[in-house]
């Protein structure tokens, strides 16, 4: 499972990765994580704001911060 947090490294896209990889340890999943940083390649998503939670290349959120229940489910999923 590769998971990408599309964001220029503020706050919030720090607090969507770590609840990310929190999600994945309590579930016992194994993923890959890239934090996208570059705007150019941000910007090959279809997502008009950031944060952004990107799951084996299909964008899930953008623009607001998922709870760890709505994560769970798009990791199980």
């Amino acid at each position: 499972m590769l998971i990408k947090i599309l964001g220029s490294g503020c706050a919030k896209c720090n607090r969507l990765e770590q609840l990310t990889r929190e999600v994945v340890a309590e579930l016992g999943l194994s993923a890959t994580f890239e934090h996208v940083t570059e705007m150019d390649k941000i910007m090959a998503y279809p997502i008009m704001t950031t944060p952004a939670l990107v799951i084996d290349e299909v964008v899930r959120v953008s623009g607001r911060m998922p709870g760890k229940d709505e994560i769970a489910g798009w990791l199980r999923a």
